[in-house]
């Protein structure tokens, strides 16, 4: 528990946002940055440090309803960090600011920019899909779109922006990778990848590697159900997980992991790839080496629904090595059930 807020408390502050260097946690004053966190953590109670393991759906196009929902998810149930989603710029900044305001400690804001600020809000910039960029011979272009789109993000208080996709482009009925992919290269995806990454995380914001061990060679769509891939670990290792190991050597700051079945992975066929130790410690973390931030995709994806109540799924993605619960669908149960831990 405690590796996993120091992390948080690290990925926050922009001012102890990581450096590029292998290590994204690690910077000039990596020592005094540990002290400060122990300082804090000593303070905090069970149910403050609980509250940091959320990241909780945040809206600017709502109403006041939903303001008063999250001002509880803050200043009830601790939550340390929010995932703006629809709205506009101008209306985010707004509660951005409101919302941290009202927090005890610094949130860590989330956005899902893949193509920028335009996936999610209104009358804001938007950039070619991967599948464009990945036919650019040209990678120092891509790392200026990273660059631009660090700028976007910082604008707004965003720390952590969940791109980018470096699934493989394989399968051609794929339902909701397609365009999001840099293509069916696993060397070019990397490159693109790496050069999106290193721009983006520039300006301190973190990349996020996405979706963790590879969503490309699937019929499925893990929104709506569990996508089934049915390989050997060897052709995993060849394929789905390369462009992870040299992302990884550049000094991606997060990785998110996937809802999928995947046999040679993980045994139980009812349990997601995203709440398997298997997966999220054994291969992610001591085989690969990840060291960065570890956030599951979203919880309230039927990929991760139908394996359990919402408290029990994220106990599992808890148990399983996740750092971080991105939408999770029941927090209050869910801090009920980790306190019995």
């Amino acid at each position: 528990m405690k590796k996993r807020i120091l992390l948080l408390f690290l990925l926050v502050s922009v001012s102890k946002l990581f450096s590029q260097t292998i290590d994204p946690l690690r910077t000039v004053d990596a020592e005094k940055q540990e002290i400060w966190v122990d300082s804090i953590m000593s303070t905090m109670t069970i149910d403050e440090k609980i509250g940091q393991l959320f990241m909780v759906q945040a809206y600017s196009n709502l109403d006041e309803k939903h303001e008063a929902f999250i001002t509880e998810m803050i200043t009830k149930y601790h939550v340390g960090s929010l995932i703006f989603m629809q709205g506009t710029p101008e209306k985010q900044a707004v509660l951005n600011n409101k919302y941290q305001a009202l927090s005890k400690l610094p949130l860590m804001i989330g956005f899902d920019g893949e193509w920028g600020l335009d996936m999610r809000l209104k009358n804001t910039y938007k950039f070619p899909w991967n599948m464009t960029l990945g036919a650019i011979q040209n990678d120092s272009l891509v790392r200026k779109f990273g660059e631009h789109l660090g700028k976007h993000c910082k604008r707004l208080g965003i720390h952590v922006n969940f791109a980018p996709v470096v699934d493989i482009n394989i399968n051609p009925l794929n339902p909701i990778i397609g365009n999001r992919s840099f293509g069916e290269s696993k060397e070019n995806v990397t490159q693109k990848a790496i050069a999106f990454t290193k721009g983006m995380q520039k300006y301190r914001v973190m990349a996020n590697a996405k979706h963790f061990p590879g969503h490309g060679d699937t019929a499925a769509d893990s929104h709506h159900t569990l996508p089934f891939l049915d390989f050997d670990k060897a052709r995993l290792d060849s394929i789905e997980l390369y462009p992870y190991k040299r992302l990884f050597d550049a000094g991606v700051g997060s990785v998110m992991t996937a809802h999928l079945n995947i046999p040679s992975l993980e045994s139980n066929a009812n349990l997601p790839t995203s709440l398997s130790k298997n997966v999220v410690t054994d291969l992610l973390q001591k085989e690969l080496g990840f060291n960065g931030l570890i956030i599951t995709d979203g919880l309230n994806m039927r990929g991760a629904t139908d394996y359990a109540t919402s408290a029990e799924v994220d106990l599992s993605a808890i148990k399983a090595g996740n750092d971080l619960l991105l939408i999770p669908q029941d927090v209050p149960a869910s801090v009920r059930l980790l306190n019995k831990l």
